[in-house]
């Protein structure tokens, strides 16, 4: 594929996926680089509904095909909050910090048997022509009573990997993209995309 735009203008995703669709797409394209674009609400009920909203509307608009995503953090104690709105979950004008705070007085007094989580990633993928495609990817883990750990953003600190006995935030971040739930969903698109060209990946 020559070109795929996706509905972003964070430069530090766009880099990560240019290397991440390596040898299958030839050009990524922020949609801040076609003027007269916008911020599209993500009003939707479920990731998918965020993520295919976003994907069609950078696909109409600059008529080449578009990728989006949508993740967030599910906690189970919590009956699956605080989901689509993780980015937000202390209201408006939250960042990481108060959210995170948010979520360690939600589960105060929860023992760690009770504090099961996952992060979720749905990418979708859509043409010009209207067609959509999705792609899941999820990585669990438990929430700690602290933060660990001074790498990774968002609620990384709090989030337990089992496996390596680190946070996000700990873990290094060749290990992080090769586990994370956006890594698991990246490479059944970057299969798809490659299938579609006629060059399935070994």
């Amino acid at each position: 594929m020559k070109k795929l735009v996706v509905a972003t203008r964070n430069r530090g995703k766009i880099v990560e996926l240019e290397l991440l669709l390596q040898g299958v797409v030839e050009t990524v394209l922020p949609i801040g680089s076609f003027p007269g674009t916008t911020e599209v609400e993500e009003d939707g009920a479920t990731f998918r509904e965020n993520a295919v909203k976003k994907a069609r509307y950078a696909a109409e608009v600059t008529g080449l095909p578009a990728l989006a995503d949508d993740s967030g953090l599910v906690v189970d104690y919590l009956n699956g909050r605080p989901g689509v709105h993780s980015a937000r979950f202390a209201g408006p004008g939250a960042n990481d910090k108060s959210n995170n705070r948010k979520l360690l007085e939600e589960l105060a007094g929860v023992p760690v048997s009770r504090r099961n989580a996952a992060f979720h990633c749905v990418l979708a993928y859509c043409t010009p022509e209207g067609e959509c495609r999705t792609f899941d990817g999820t990585l669990e883990g438990i929430i700690l009573e602290k933060e660990q750990g001074e790498g990774g953003f968002g609620y990384d600190p709090l989030f337990l990997i089992p496996g390596y006995g680190e946070t996000l935030a700990q873990l290094s971040m060749e290990i992080k993209n090769n586990i994370s739930h956006r890594a698991a969903a990246l490479f059944q698109l970057k299969r798809h995309l490659a299938e579609s060209d006629g060059n399935p990946l070994q």
